[in-house]
């Protein structure tokens, strides 16, 4: 049960395929096909392949298919049902569902946005006009927000009223609870869950409102900074405050800024350095890095790597080598925050990030400058805590590229350093941190099982989100092309020419036949892939492929190559019938026939005949027909 198939039809019609990979992938024209860099697995040469007109996509190296909804499901970790309508948002159209209750749930979750979209515009309004709201107008002058900017990201004033919002909205007092605008107080009456506080509204990426962010005026008391409750719509651990005005920006330069603060977002912006997000009110979680992953692959952190703390850095590290991400932190000169530097010297914000330094190599070089060096003890401590750091990083080759640079920096010699290994003690009972660091250095505990160098079968894809190793890709490759998957390839792209000539007795490999099938008995390619992928998955597979290979070859030549195939193989088969057949000589006959006809289709001068006597014979139709 769900949403009705002809409402999803509806959506893939309606849907641009290309548009919708292009916010997460920058593809270019090749022909009438679209190419790029696979979004679902690490490569350097495109081998990502979109066919806007059949609306499907197909990756060379990782095997990733399918059409616009598949993309957006496994793109943005969506279901099925989110991923159709995110998509049919976009296009204008309304849904109808099978199952009341999910019907219901989904009207319940367009209420919830509907109440923070008319709180939006309240608390909008609000600071644009009321008397009230003039210091919060003052304050964000100073922070350098132009009304422009104040009217681009909708900011906000929360008055200082205990039901203000309440009152103006009038919404059903569970709904004013459950979008997170209010609580019931003891009266049970609704009450504004902010108050007194400058608010920047948060949108998910597709672009709806899901909460608030609330700054506190300066010299007020009470929190700095309040964020929406968790809610049916909101969820801090994976929100990315700007994602929305930005993805498009991240997909283009592959690489996402992260911030701490909304200003900062909007102070880079305004810089010229528009691919900024900012977590909402929570460190950053693994769940915005999946986020993020979608987007770019590498991610600059604006703000002080070492304020995370040394437990920062393990997850950094193995988010780095799950997603294959690199991971960059930006140093701002003077310490000033980015907000603050976007008002001073933009110029300096765009290259702090232009030079961000990978997030080992900042971390050391915060432990190296600020360490001493005028003694040899002095030296050694120094070498001592900088291999501490980059003892943390979990790999050896890595962690001897920086040796290299401690040694150097302290005025010792490697192989000093090689030969007494600084390892983090293990305190018995510990989890995590220091004493998985320590255990991966050491060797496998009974706890933990050792790395696995497992490969997976190179008749199978890897699983999705696995990284397939630089040194050994997979050895799986598309089948060597045929005259049969050549015929298909034609029959996909230019119909018209191929296809009066082609019929099942043409086709001797089952998964081309079942293809061929698929696409005869239905409208679209896309059609045919859903058709064949019911019974046979390598057909579906093959013609997922095939409808993104677009094809110069000549259809005459095609079609020679194929028929050439065919009556090759029907003259192995009646040799093997003649040795046990009671009269060989009658088969002999056959044989002698199809073979001069074979000879003749290879030679210019009697290709044309000889190739629709073949035809007749194969396909069973009179010469003239064929």
């Amino acid at each position: 049960m769900g949403i009705q198939d002809d409402d999803i039809a509806s959506v893939r019609a309606a849907t641009d395929i290309v548009a919708v990979i292009s916010e997460h992938v920058a593809l270019k024209r090749v022909g009438r096909r679209w190419t790029g860099l696979c979004p679902f697995h690490s490569e350097k040469s495109g081998s990502f392949s979109v066919n806007a007109e059949e609306k499907l996509y197909y990756c060379f190296g990782c095997g990733a298919k399918g059409d616009v909804i598949t993309f957006v499901r496994e793109i943005e970790h969506l279901d099925f049902v989110g991923a159709v309508e995110k998509l049919a948002a976009t296009a204008g159209i309304t849904l109808r569902y099978d199952d009341e209750n999910q019907n219901e749930g989904r009207k319940k979750r367009a209420k919830l946005l509907d109440a923070v979209g008319k709180a939006v515009e309240w608390y909008h309004e609000r600071l644009l006009s009321a008397k009230d709201a003039a210091p919060a107008r003052g304050y964000l002058r100073s922070r350098g927000l132009t009304g422009d900017d104040v009217r681009a990201y909708k900011v906000g004033w929360a008055p200082e009223g205990w039901d203000e919002l309440a009152r103006a909205l009038k919404v059903p007092n569970d709904v004013f609870v459950e979008a997170g605008l209010g609580f019931m107080n003891s009266r049970g009456r609704p009450t504004d869950a902010f108050r007194g506080r400058v608010l920047f509204p948060i949108f998910d990426v597709s672009g709806d409102p899901v909460g608030f962010g609330g700054r506190i005026m300066p010299g007020n008391d009470g929190a700095k900074y309040k964020n929406s409750v968790d809610s049916a719509i909101y969820n801090k651990s994976r929100l990315l405050y700007g994602l929305n005005w930005s993805k498009a920006d991240i997909v283009r330069a592959d690489e996402a800024i992260v911030c701490e603060g909304y200003t900062d977002v909007i102070g880079f912006a305004k810089a010229g350095v528009p691919r900024a997000v900012a977590t909402c009110g929570t460190a950053l979680t693994e769940e915005h890095v999946k986020v993020l992953r979608s987007f770019a692959r590498r991610v600059v952190l604006a703000f002080d790597a070492d304020a995370a703390g040394q437990n920062a850095a393990e997850r950094v590290y193995a988010w780095e080598r799950q997603y294959d991400l690199d991971v960059a932190v930006a140093a701002f000169p003077g310490g000033v925050d980015p907000a603050e530097l976007a008002q001073t010297d933009p110029g300096a914000l765009a290259t702090a990030v232009a030079e961000a330094k990978p997030f080992l190599k900042f971390r050391l070089d915060r432990v190296l400058a600020a360490a001493p060096l005028d003694t040899p003890e002095q030296r050694v401590r120094a070498a001592e805590s900088a291999m501490a750091v980059v003892q943390e990083h979990p790999s050896d080759l890595v962690q001897d590229q920086y040796l290299l640079e401690v040694a150097a920096h302290c005025r010792i010699d490697p192989d000093q350093l090689r030969g007494r290994r600084f390892t983090a003690p293990v305190v018995p009972g510990a989890k995590g941190g220091k004493a998985k660091l320590a255990a991966r250095r050491n060797g496998p505990t009974n706890d933990e099982p050792p790395p696995s160098d497992e490969w997976y079968d190179d008749d199978q894809p890897p699983p999705r989100g696995t990284l397939v190793r630089p040194d050994r890709p997979r050895s799986r490759r598309p089948a060597r092309d045929t005259a049969e998957t050549e015929a298909l390839r034609l029959y996909v792209w230019r119909r018209d020419e191929i296809d009066p000539w082609l019929d099942e007795a043409l086709f001797r490999d089952p998964a081309s036949l079942a293809a061929y099938r698929a696409l005869v008995a239905t409208s679209s390619v896309a059609d045919a892939v859903a058709m064949a992928g019911a019974d046979d998955p390598e057909a579906a597979d093959l013609l997922q492929r095939l409808a993104v290979e677009e094809t110069e070859a000549d259809a005459h030549d095609v079609l020679t190559r194929l028929v050439d195939e065919a009556a090759t193989s029907a003259m192995a088969g009646l040799k093997a019938e003649a040795r046990v057949a009671d009269d060989p000589f009658a088969v002999g006959e056959a044989i002698a026939w199809l073979n001069l006809r074979i000879m003749e289709l290879r030679e210019p001068d009697t290709n044309e005949e000889s190739l629709g006597q073949l035809l007749g014979w194969l396909t069973g139709r009179p010469e003239e027909e064929a």
